[in-house]
């Protein structure tokens, strides 16, 4: 049987803005993690309709809604471990030590992709209103057998 590859969608700080070029670069994910910041409750009913979605809560969200969203969570896809959390400054572990391959993490609104001590530690950037002259962005994580290789899809094609 051959290795089964998983494509996990990563959006962040959309901020209510669900645009429809973020909803076509998703089609085709097996999930979708939503680093926070995400608005109001009907951007993740809109994300849920293409995948599966985790989300965690940003500070921006606040109501019963996102009272609902945990700060940080485990994901586990094709025996890759994932935290997620909405700034990486409150980052409360270890990912080395707790066996995190992936942080996913959003707030600042740039997109890196960074690897360190063998964790890779993933910003999406903001999918959402532009800020400043940032580009609009989302990830993809390929996962396939252990292994893990990102993606950002850059959204707007403006320099």
């Amino acid at each position: 049987m051959p290795d089964r590859e998983t494509i996990v969608g990563v959006i962040s700080d959309t901020h209510g803005l669900l645009r429809p070029e973020a909803i076509a670069a998703l089609r085709d994910v097996d999930r979708i993690l939503h680093a926070g910041d995400v608005g109001n409750p009907e951007i993740l009913d809109r994300l849920h309709e293409l995948a599966p979605v985790t989300a965690v809560r940003g500070n921006i969200d606040r109501g019963t809604w996102a009272e609902a969203l945990p700060e940080n969570e485990f994901i586990e896809a094709e025996g890759v471990s994932i935290y997620m959390l909405h700034n990486v400054a409150h980052l409360d572990l270890k990912p080395e030590a707790a066996g995190v391959r992936v942080v996913i993490f959003g707030h600042s609104h740039q997109p890196k992709m960074e690897e360190k001590n063998g964790a890779l530690y993933f910003n999406p950037g903001s999918a959402g209103p532009r800020r400043f002259q940032l580009p609009v962005t989302l990830g993809r994580l390929m996962i396939n057998t252990g292994n893990v290789e990102a993606h950002l899809v850059r959204l707007d094609m403006q320099p």
